[in-house]
């Protein structure tokens, strides 16, 4: 009778099955079909080294020994490096955890009390825990199949850092939280009654909410939630001069100068504050993004145009601001056509995004967003993308709301199982769908034992939508069951190719094929969110350090493989890729019906040339909102200006053109916000470079 030895100590009887199980998940997994009769010599060879030793007690290590011997000596050198590869993992795996396990969770549940000043919570926990163990450590608590999915690279869990501690992102209901006042764990922040006040507690909103969460927050409906204080300004600023007793016919017209002034020193302020106040531990400025452009009043509108004419002015030289990220919403009947009423500010959007690159613009005459608007939501996206609307639990709209953990399909991978079967492509898209789902329930259960106090700001100050009525001790799961859960995809491009040898930007066949596969991601989410009753939505994932990280995973398991694997990156999603030569009305055209396929996030990028004008950037927004149902669209070139005396410079301009300084400053958009060039991750560096400028129809200069 043999009998193998665990690194517990105990002992089982020997299973061969075990040994057959894992052989058959190797080859698979780099897509090598292996026959049984294969599988059950390599097994015959492990028995004969171990009839051979005597043995009869062998530790698991001695066994997994024996069968790479078994597949190297079978000629099957790719599975047992495959083989030697997942050994290795689960190997540092066990070793980070077996001295951390105990430390990890204890502080998970509850953070020391030894400084007063250490709260309990997201951030407060991560300065205990750093976040590489704490990834670990969750990687350990998963059942381990989840866990190999991962750590292979066969789908990805996004901040596992933050797995067990916190959710992903916020749509702040801001107006509501204003208006009542809150408390950020030291006493009570009243109601605002001015534009100034109001205009820096939006800012902190933004600030405490990212302390408790792992993604970006944003104000939904920005200018209309901030404009309620702007009346009361007004008032305030008129009886000041009541009380000087300058004359009633001269009153009103400069109270009107002097409130422009204060929403212009308020919304600086916003600005300023979003680009230098510091979130999680001083680690990082807020992930910021605010909505705006369909003002309901005068007031609202007045916010608007400031607020976007401080943005253009950049910060203290005219350097450009990193954050917030902008999101102008444009609506026929609201602000798109020159009659409507604010059109002024659509045009100034278009000219302050040609100097900045922000704002970004949605198109709420998509059908998917007219829909809600029409019913009375107001539709909004982040600059990382979140989007969502429906909701099988409550209400629709934002406020209150996001994502609360994503997870992303490889699908290059698949493509290149697939060996060009259509059929075997999406029988392995299944199978990484229901992974993810039973990775995402996981995350679920293990979220719901979270309590309100863990999220003292965001659901203990009653921001997020669920969170109503609980007390310390409850748990978050009613906030669950409010947000989204979103499974997202990485590389379509490349998959197509390696599935038909061209992506959808170079051939019809790849582009109906393109839609089909995201299309059956969707309905995959939509039956699961009927299962369920948790709303599942389909996310084309901004990709930035995953981009580099599955394509290096890729290249190991299956080498370098033409227009696949032979760069440093996945295109991001959907997106055509960046290095292809594409005009821009066939690019938008071919983007745009991901948009609504994609219900929990999407953006399309048009690349053009440095230093756009605003009648160039209306023209590319008005051909793709008039002609197709594409929503979220960013203008992409590159910025670069002067560190010395903020002087913006062409691209082959090498030295500023005013003072002379050859120190400049370069930057460029990542995945929904802008970065300096030098903090690009390889990836997304390796990206940049291979990006190419897309023209306009027939090379007329953007004129569509």
């Amino acid at each position: 009778m043999l009998h193998v030895v665990k690194r517990d100590g105990r002992d089982a009887r020997f299973n061969t099955d075990k040994i057959s199980n894992a052989i058959k998940r190797t080859a698979q997994e780099i897509g090598y079909d292996i026959s049984e009769s294969q599988v059950l010599g390599i097994i015959q060879k492990v028995l004969n080294y171990i009839e051979m030793s005597g043995k009869s007690h062998v530790s698991v290590e001695e066994i997994q020994n024996l069968v790479q011997k078994a597949l190297n000596d079978s000629g099957l050198k790719n599975i047992s490096m495959a083989y030697s590869n997942y050994r290795a993992e689960r190997t540092r795996v066990r070793e980070i955890k077996s001295d951390l396990m105990r430390a990890i969770s204890k502080i998970g549940v509850e953070t020391d009390r030894d400084n007063a000043n250490v709260g309990n919570n997201f951030s407060s926990k991560l300065l205990r825990i750093a976040s590489e163990s704490n990834k670990w450590h969750n990687l350990s608590i998963m059942p381990k199949h989840l866990a190999k999915a991962h750590e292979n690279g066969d789908i990805y869990y996004h901040d596992l850092d933050s797995y067990n501690l916190t959710t992903n992102c916020l749509h702040i209901p801001t107006r509501m939280v204003l208006e009542r006042g809150f408390n950020t764990g030291y006493g009570t922040i009243n109601t605002p009654k001015r534009i100034e006040s109001a205009a820096e507690l939006s800012c902190i909103l933004l600030q405490s909410s990212q302390n408790d969460m792992f993604g970006g927050q944003s104000h939904p409906d920005f200018d209309n939630d901030i404009s309620i204080f702007v009346h009361p300004t007004r008032e305030e600023i008129r009886k000041e001069y009541e009380e000087l007793g300058v004359a009633s016919d001269k009153i009103e017209k400069l109270t009107e100068k002097k409130l422009r002034a204060r929403i212009h020193q308020a919304m600086q302020g916003i600005i300023y504050n979003l680009n230098t106040m510091h979130s999680r531990a001083g680690s990082q400025v807020p992930f910021s993004s605010v909505n705006l452009g369909l003002p309901d009043s005068n007031d609202a509108a007045l916010v608007c145009e400031i607020f976007l004419k401080e943005y253009e002015k950049g910060l203290g030289k005219g350097e450009q601001p990193i954050f917030p990220n902008i999101i102008f919403r444009v609506k026929e009947g609201v602000n798109r056509e020159v009659d409507d009423p604010y059109f002024y500010l659509y045009e100034l959007a278009c000219r302050v995004a040609a100097k900045r690159m922000n704002p970004t613009f949605m198109n709420i005459d998509a059908d998917f967003n007219k829909e809600y608007y029409e019913r009375g939501y107001k539709p909004a996206t982040m600059g990382c993308r979140t989007y969502l609307m429906s909701n099988v639990n409550g209400e629709p709209g934002c406020a209150g709301r996001g994502n609360i953990a994503p997870v992303t399909i490889n699908l290059p991978r698949i493509g290149i199982l697939a060996k060009g079967s259509e059929e075997k492509f999406f029988r392995i898209l299944h199978e990484r769908l229901e992974t993810c789902k039973e990775a995402l329930l996981h995350r679920y259960d293990v979220l719901k034992k979270l309590k309100v106090k863990d999220l003292p700001f965001v659901a203990g100050q009653g921001l997020m939508r669920g969170s109503e009525g609980l007390n310390q001790e409850d748990s978050i799961e009613p906030v669950l069951k409010q947000g989204t859960w979103g499974i997202g995809f990485i590389g379509l491009a490349e998959a197509l190719i390696a599935l038909t040898g061209k992506h959808h930007g170079e051939s019809e066949k790849s582009r109906e094929l393109g839609l089909k596969i995201i299309s059956y991601i969707r309905q995959y989410t939509d039956r699961v969110t009927e299962e369920t009753q948790l709303n599942w939505s389909c996310y084309a994932t901004p990709a930035e350090g995953l981009s580099g990280k599955f394509i290096k995973h890729d290249k190991r398991a299956f080498g370098k493989i033409k227009d696949v694997t032979d760069k440093d990156y996945y295109t991001n999603s959907y997106h055509v890729p960046v290095y292809y030569p594409i005009s821009i009305k066939n690019k938008i055209e071919i983007e745009a019906p991901y948009h609504k396929i994609c219900n929990a996030g999407h953006i399309s990028y048009l690349e053009v040339d440095d230093c756009p004008d605003g009648e160039t950037i209306m023209n590319i927004l008005n051909y793709a909102y008039k002609h197709t149902n594409i929503s979220y669209l960013g203008i992409n070139f590159h910025i670069r200006y002067c560190k010395c005396c903020g002087t913006y410079l062409h691209s082959n301009e090498l030295a500023c053109v005013n003072c002379g300084s050859s120190d400049i400053q370069g930057i460029s958009r990542v995945t929904g916000y802008l970065s300096l060039d030098e903090r690009f991750g390889p990836g997304k560096s390796a990206e940049r470079k291979d990006r190419v400028s897309h023209v306009g129809n027939n090379h007329k200069a953007y004129k569509i």
